[in-house]
């Protein structure tokens, strides 16, 4: 059993649709931001970060999210989760996931997140302006050159696409539309009717 800790609407949304969708065993332990649990000393010993999402193994903690991908899909090869036979594929899914994370979310988090990087009312202002223009231009790249369609490696899901589909989910916090890019959309709209997605929607909404 695997134990996955997370925040709604935060980046363990991708860990969790991918869990969904491998059919192993998990269960799952909610932090509520709100009252800073994730800095709390029982989270901190589970992972020292004080950040969503932590995957609790059998073997220890996994933290950060591609990491956490990576291993669901070759804990379940039979999921079909990652192209695990083919090691050119396998990295271009880890160089998307990882342009996600070190700078899509970087970008993103800069609107809303601003005082991990700096102290001063103007620089969080000058953050938050700059924020919208410099993800815009993530998502241009993701749609120009990165998005295969329908999913992120082509015909063959991955586990790209929960990640892509959390940061497009995203969007619309910084007054971004993502019927700017009409194949982000489109797989937006595809991965809404896995049923993976839903299913971890709605669980995460149940979690108390």
């Amino acid at each position: 059993m695997y134990t996955l800790f997370f925040s709604p609407n935060a980046c363990s949304l991708a860990s969790h649709i991918a869990l969904a969708e491998s059919g192993l065993p998990y269960e799952l332990k909610r932090l509520k931001f709100a009252e800073n649990e994730q800095r709390s000393d029982a989270y901190l010993k589970i992972n020292p970060k004080g950040r969503v999402p932590a995957l609790a193994t059998d073997r220890g903690v996994i933290t950060e999210t591609v990491a956490i991908l990576a291993f669901i899909a070759q804990a379940a090869p039979e999921a079909k989760l990652a192209p695990l036979d083919d090691p050119f594929l396998f990295a271009r899914m880890q160089a998307f996931n990882a342009y996600i994370a070190s700078t899509v979310h970087v970008a993103s988090a800069h609107y809303r997140r601003h005082a991990r990087w700096a102290d001063n009312q103007s620089s969080f202002e000058d953050m938050m302006a700059k924020a919208p223009k410099n993800v815009h231009e993530c998502f241009q790249l993701i749609e120009d050159d990165f998005l295969e369609g329908p999913y992120v490696l082509g015909e063959a899901y991955s586990v790209a696409d929960p990640y892509l589909y959390l940061m497009t989910g995203w969007l619309a916090n910084l007054k971004l539309d993502r019927a700017d890019f009409p194949k982000v959309s489109a797989h937006y709209d595809l991965m809404k009717q896995r049923p993976a997605v839903q299913r971890a929607e709605t669980e995460q909404m149940a979690v108390s």
